[in-house]
C-alpha cells in the first residue's frame, strides 16, 4: 500500500512529467514561419496563366501548426495579382497594387494570375513574428521549338537500385578537423555510408570556386582538383559515381544560375563551344584515374534554365543547345555513362511536364529524369508520388529523386516504388552536416543513420 507521502511524491511526479510534455509540445507547436508553396515556378506571360499557391502556418519542425489565425500581407513584386483566396474574390482585400491582407488560419489557398512581361515575380507572405514565407516566379514566353539534333538517341538505362548521398562538402568538414564515428569508432565517413546501405555518392564540380566571387574563395572547394581527389575516394570505397556539373562557380538552384566568370563576353556558339570542350575535360581527367562516373547530371535543378542569361528558361532553344553540348561533352569521353535532367519540381507535376516536354520537343537526349524533393518548396507526398509516376509514363524514362532530406522512409518509398520498374532510388542531399543530418556537428552518428540498412535490405538486394 502507498503511503500518503510517497503517493504525493509520485503524484507530483506525474504532474512535472506532463507539464514538461506539455511544454515541450507546446514549444514544438509554436508558429514561426508562413510556409510558401507553388505549385509552378515557371509561368506563361499571357496575363491569362494562373498557379496555385498555399501558405501555412508551420512550426520550428516544419509541421502545420492547427487552430491558429494572423494577420497576413501577401506582397507581389513584378507583373502578376492574386485573384482569389480559398475561393473568396480578392478584390476586396487589395490594399495597394500590390498588397492584399487577409486573415491566414491555419492554411490558405491562393490563386496568382500572371500578367504579360517576362520577368520574374517575387511572391511574400509577411506576419509579424513569423518568418516571411517568399517564393519566385518566372514568367516566359516560349516561342517556337528547334530541334537540336536530327538523331534518334536510345535512352541508356540501368539496372542499378540506388540508394545516394551527395557528401560534397566532406573535404571542407575534415579541413576543419571533424571526424566521423558511429558507436564510438572512427571510420571514413564513405566507408561509415557504405556500411549503411549506401552504395552510390554525387558529388558537385564548380568550373572556378576559387575565384573571388565563387563558391569557395581561395580554396577552390568543388573544383576539378577535389572532385578527382574525392572520385578516388569514392572508387576505393567500391561505390558509384554521380557528377553534378553545376556550370557555374558558385551554387547553381532555381533562383541563381551564374555564368562562370571565364565563359563571360562570350558569343553564343562560343559559349556552347565552351560548355562541351569543358565537360569533356572533365571527364577526360576523371576517366584517365580510373574513375569515370557512372552517371552525369547537365545542370543543377535546371527548371528556369542554367547558365543566365543565355541558357534561362525564356530561352528554351538556347538552352536546349547548352544541354545538348553537355551531353556531347559526356558522351565523347563515356559513352555508358548515365546522363540525368534534374529540376527542383517534386511535386509540381504542371511545371515537369512543361520542362520535359519542352526537351522533348526540341529532340534533347538523355536518360533519367531528376526530382528534388523538399516539402517546404515541392508539395506533399501524394504530390510527389502522383508527379512521378505521371513523369515516369509519359516519357518513358527512369526517374529518380535527386535530392531530399526529410521523410527518409517515406519518400524512399516513394522513389523505389514506381510502375514499371522505372524508379532508381534516391540521392540524400549533404547527410554529413545538413538540415536533418544523419551526423552531428562533431561528426557523431545519430538514430538517422539507421534508417538506412532497412531501406537498402527492403529495396536494394
Amino acid at each position: 500500500m502507498l503511503t500518503r507521502k510517497l503517493f504525493k511524491s509520485l503524484l507530483g511526479a506525474a504532474v512535472a512529467l506532463s507539464t514538461t510534455s506539455f511544454e515541450l509540445k507546446a514549444q514544438e507547436l509554436k508558429p514561426t514561419e508562413v510556409q510558401v508553396t507553388a505549385y509552378k515556378t515557371t509561368m506563361l506571360a499571357n496575363g491569362k496563366d494562373q498557379v496555385l499557391i498555399t501558405a501555412k502556418i508551420i512550426d520550428s519542425k516544419g509541421k502545420q501548426v492547427q487552430g491558429v489565425v494572423r494577420p497576413v500581407t501577401y506582397k507581389i513584386r513584378g507583373d502578376a495579382a492574386i485573384i482569389s483566396i480559398d475561393g473568396v474574390d480578392a478584390t476586396s482585400i487589395r490594399k495597394t497594387d500590390s498588397t492584399w491582407q487577409s486573415s491566414l488560419k491555419g492554411a490558405a489557398r491562393i490563386i496568382l494570375r500572371a500578367g504579360v512581361l517576362r520577368a520574374p515575380i517575387k511572391f511574400e507572405a509577411l506576419s509579424d513574428s513569423l518568418t516571411t514565407g517568399a517564393t519566385e516566379i518566372h514568367t516566359i514566353q516560349p516561342g517556337k521549338a528547334h530541334s537540336v539534333t536530327s538523331d534518334k538517341y536510345k535512352p541508356v538505362t540501368t539496372t542499378d537500385k540506388i540508394l545516394g548521398a551527395d557528401i560534397s562538402f566532406l573535404p571542407q568538414l575534415e579541413s576543419r578537423g571533424i571526424k566521423f564515428t558511429d558507436n564510438g569508432v572512427e571510420k571514413d565517413a564513405l566507408l561509415l555510408l557504405k556500411e549503411h546501405g549506401f552504395n552510390y555518392i554525387r558529388l558537385r564540380i564548380f568550373n572556378n570556386p576559387a575565384q573571388p566571387k565563387g563558391y569557395s574563395p581561395q580554396k577552390g572547394f568543388c573544383d576539378l582538383n577535389y572532385t578527382k581527389q574525392m572520385a578516388k575516394r569514392v572508387k576505393a570505397a567500391g561505390m558509384k559515381l554521380l557528377l553534378d556539373f553545376h556550370y557555374s562557380d558558385y551554387w547553381a538552384d532555381p533562383q541563381q544560375q551564374y555564368k562562370p566568370i571565364a565563359w563571360m563576353g562570350k558569343d553564343f556558339n562560343t559559349l556552347k563551344d565552351s560548355v562541351k570542350a569543358y565537360t569533356t575535360y572533365v571527364m577526360k581527367q576523371l576517366k584517365d584515374q580510373g574513375t569515370e562516373p557512372d552517371m552525369v547530371q547537365i545542370g543543377n535543378e535546371i527548371n528556369h534554365g542554367m547558365i543566365w542569361p543565355e541558357g534561362h528558361v525564356n530561352n528554351l532553344d538556347s538552352l536546349a543547345q547548352l544541354i545538348y553540348a553537355g551531353f556531347q561533352g559526356v558522351k565523347a569521353v563515356s559513352p555508358k555513362s548515365l546522363i540525368m535532367l534534374h529540376v527542383a519540381l517534386g511535386g509540381q507535376a504542371e511545371e515537369s511536364d512543361f520542362f520535359y516536354e519542352a526537351m522533348r520537343k526540341r529532340n534533347v537526349p538523355y536518360d533519367i529524369i531528376g526530382l528534388s524533393y523538399y516539402p517546404k518548396w515541392h508539395g506533399t507526398l501524394e504530390d510527389l508520388e502522383g508527379n512521378i509516376q505521371r513523369l515516369s509514363k509519359k516519357y518513358n524514362k527512369q526517374i529518380m529523386v535527386a535530392e531530399y532530406t526529410h521523410m527518409k522512409r517515406e519518400v524512399n518509398d516513394i522513389a523505389f516504388n514506381v510502375p514499371g520498374g522505372k524508379g532508381i532510388g534516391s540521392f540524400i542531399w549533404e547527410p554529413l552536416n545538413t538540415w536533418e543530418a544523419i551526423f552531428d556537428r562533431t561528426g557523431k552518428s545519430n538514430e538517422l543513420l539507421d534508417v538506412y540498412p532497412a531501406i537498402a535490405d527492403k529495396y536494394l538486394k
